[in-house]
């Protein structure tokens, strides 16, 4: 648990710093071309921690609060002026240049995110195929088979599981069709087509849960394992009611059970402490029936029999990997229309969603603050260099959109600024902006409250 919270932290310094130091120094870089004189380049906010002035007159400075940074640029609004250097102030500086300046941060972070992702394909990424492993509900209504790949949603290709999610997504929450391709026998067999109506949802889709919503399972190793025993402990439910290590269990109570995942499903759904199960078990070529009695575990939030699956083979696992996962590796000049495309596909899927938040068809739950953020640093840096890379993309993308939001105090609010400056022929006044600045401030803390108010909830949920 320590270990945890130590790693979620750790991680979610190293990530703030990296995208917010890439994001500012995009507004440096771009400042000091259009000869804008930087005064201060800090990143995170509140008492510095570390502080160095350059030959330039550049204060450079660490705070303690990692949670953004900022450039100070000289500006008359600000601070008087020398005259001598009235021609390096930012307030002096054409429409155009100011328009940059402002611009260069979400740039920049789209810059980190497109090369992230670049590099991810470089690395290479290996990715469980978007084969269906149980279709249920919705899904099997509409006639989507089990063992099926789903290759394209409306002549979009899904080579992921995650590209599934995001194709789906946005029609289901709108209600729309969509129109899936599926290639049977996971991937090796004939196409097929099926059509998805959302129209006839019983009931809304919850974002966090869309496939279990559709009743799409993904394939998993354990649906190809037989429920076969591989090990029990010696005071648990199984070794209780006489079954063995080798067991096969093919039956419970009427169900016919033909994997090991089918059996767990079965578990999960029926058993129950203390109430007795008929289990067949298959045993040298022999079926015979046990009574097996699952006992309560000490959390008393589940169930347990006391028993764990049969190790798989090597060309058992060799062969299911071949058939259920590919590795995504690219050369440098592939991997950039690679990355292009994955940044277009999660840049309209984000957009789309956001645009759903705001006019209600989405909840404002999936607003994620720090803490979200670092549990998901510190799992995806556990798992390997390549999806530790997708989400530094991914969250650099995320802050790329939220500073291009049109709200005061963002650079978004500074570009719409610019933009009625570019109109009307005349600067927004002071006093406006200064109403403009109290409004975004009171969205922004909203905005950090509502996704921290999520992260609580989440973690006692």
């Amino acid at each position: 648990m320590l270990a945890d919270i130590a790693g979620s932290i750790w991680w979610l310094l190293v990530v703030l710093g990296l995208l917010v130091t890439f994001h500012e120094f995009g507004h440096f870089w771009v400042a000091r071309r259009m000869g804008v004189r930087v005064l201060r380049f800090s990143i995170g906010f509140g008492r510095p921690l570390f502080r160095k002035t350059a030959r330039d007159g550049t204060e450079y400075v660490i705070a303690a609060l990692p949670l953004g940074g900022y450039v100070k640029m000289l500006d008359e609004r600000e601070d008087d002026v020398p005259e001598q250097q009235l021609d390096q102030a930012f307030n002096r500086k054409s429409l155009a240049a100011r328009t940059a300046i402002v611009a260069a941060g979400p740039v920049f972070n789209l810059v980190f995110a497109i090369a992230a992702f670049w590099l991810m394909f470089m690395v290479g990424t290996q990715e469980l195929r978007p084969v269906v492993g149980v279709s249920e509900g919705f899904a099997a209504r509409a006639g989507v088979p089990p063992d099926s790949q789903i290759v394209a949603i409306d002549e979009q290709t899904t080579a992921t599981w995650t590209h599934v999610v995001l194709g789906l997504m946005g029609p289901a929450l709108d209600g729309d069709r969509v129109l899936l391709t599926l290639q049977q026998d996971a991937g090796r067999g004939a196409t097929i087509q099926r059509e998805l109506d959302f129209a006839q949802l019983l009931k809304p889709v919850d974002e966090a849960n869309l496939l279990d919503d559709l009743g799409l399972r993904p394939w998993q190793f354990t649906m190809a394992m037989p429920a076969q025993l591989g090990q029990l402990t010696e005071d648990g439910a199984a070794s209780a009611a006489g079954l063995q290590v080798g067991d096969t269990i093919v039956a419970i109570e009427d169900t016919r059970i033909d994997s090991w995942y089918a059996m767990s499903e079965y578990m999960d759904e029926h058993a129950r402490a203390g109430v007795p199960l008929q289990v067949t078990v298959r045993r040298d070529d022999r079926e015979q029936r046990y009574e097996l009695v699952p006992k309560l575990a000490q959390d008393s939030q589940r169930v347990l029999l006391g028993i764990g699956a049969s190790q798989p083979d090597e060309a058992s696992i060799a062969q299911w990997r071949e058939t259920y996962y590919f590795n995504w590796r690219f050369g440098p000049l592939a991997a950039v229309g690679a990355a292009g495309s994955e940044l277009w596909r999660l840049t309209t899927s984000t957009l789309g969603m956001l645009g759903r938040m705001l006019s209600g068809q989405a909840s404002v739950k999936n607003l994620s603050g720090p803490i979200t953020i670092a549990q998901m640093a510190n799992e995806s840096a556990g798992m390997g260099l390549s999806r530790f890379l997708f989400f530094l993309g991914l969250l650099s993308l995320s802050l790329a959109i939220l500073n291009l939001l049109p709200i005061p105090m963002l650079d978004g609010g500074h570009l719409m600024y610019y933009a009625i400056e570019a109109v009307t022929g005349q600067p927004v006044s002071e006093r406006i902006q200064m109403v403009g600045q109290g409004i975004g401030l009171l969205l922004l803390a909203a905005l950090m409250g509502l996704a921290f108010t999520n992260d609580i909830l989440r973690l006692f949920t």
